[in-house]
């Protein structure tokens, strides 16, 4: 079949975006897994399918694909491309909507000034449901967030780093680093990723603090790999600096492709992410 599709980007953080509304779409992950190659297919991070919802009161569902083909829970950088493509193709005239996700309902809203907020849900903190094993770790406490002890094995030595671990809707593991420009991201983000720990693998945020509202980040995510900015990514390591006494919200987030803003009020309340979303252009494969 012939398909239509949009090239979109949340601050470097790109994306194949298709309307399943108007075209029917059901693929194999191999199919998702050409799309997003970057060689054979059309190249992005994440493949972002439109959808008729399946919840009463949603306006629309957003499902998620990653470069690897398989279907992962949320994606914050998607959701503001989200929330572009359907006002840009005339799928709704609101500017806000509800989105049912994997991981539950957002609320994206498209602002005066072009710019995209979405309620990103309140964070998952309890290990569990994370999920992240913590059975014969011991635990370090740093303000209301407990730090846990990850061990990796780097060719025949073993390194601790200590994480927080919180959920956006898909799994983090955040770190904090003196420098993200030389924290070995590629050398232990799959490492991270792959800890039998996190039985559903896991994002690796590599996060160094500026000051109390700003922070440089990198983020190794799960069945992609290092990308240019991540918007859960940068949500998770909000909270976890906010939970660990070292950040004050708002947090201005510095991704490699660009600025991301983070707001949240603490336990129980829902993160607020704020950034841009800009199409590329438009165009059609065979598949």
């Amino acid at each position: 079949m012939k398909l239509k599709f949009t090239k979109m980007h949340g601050a470097g953080n790109d994306f194949v975006v298709i309307d399943g509304v108007n075209q029917h779409i059901d693929f194999t992950p191999a199919q998702w897994k050409l799309l997003g190659d970057r060689r054979f297919g059309v190249g992005a991070d994440q493949i972002l399918l439109v959808e008729k919802p399946t919840e009463a009161g949603c306006d629309f569902r957003y499902r998620i694909f990653n470069a690897d083909g398989g279907e992962v829970e949320q994606c914050g950088n998607g959701s503001r491309a989200f929330v572009k493509f359907v006002s840009e193709k005339g799928l709704t005239d609101k500017r806000s909507i509800s989105v049912q996700t994997k991981a539950g309902v957002i609320a994206p809203r498209l602002e005066a000034n072009g710019s995209i907020t979405v309620d990103m849900g309140a964070p998952i903190l309890e290990p569990g449901r994370v999920p992240f094993e913590t059975e014969g770790l011991h635990g370090e406490q740093q303000g209301s967030d407990t730090l846990w002890p990850l061990v990796l094995e780097l060719g025949g030595a073993r390194e601790s780093v200590l994480i927080s671990v919180v959920s956006m809707g898909n799994p983090h593991a955040v770190q904090i680093v003196d420098d993200v420009e030389t924290a070995p991201v590629e050398l232990t983000g799959p490492l991270i990723e792959h800890h039998p720990r996190f039985p559903k693998r896991v994002n690796a945020g590599f996060m160094q603090i500026l000051n109390r509202q700003h922070v440089k980040l990198r983020v190794f995510e799960r069945g992609v790999g290092e990308t240019l900015a991540c918007g859960t990514g940068a949500c998770a390591a909000a909270v976890a600096g906010i939970r660990r006494g070292l950040l004050d919200s708002p947090v201005r987030i510095d991704a490699r492709g660009g600025q991301l803003s983070i707001a949240w009020d603490g336990e129980g309340t829902p993160v607020w992410l704020t950034g841009p979303a800009v199409t590329v252009f438009e165009g059609e494969i065979e598949i």
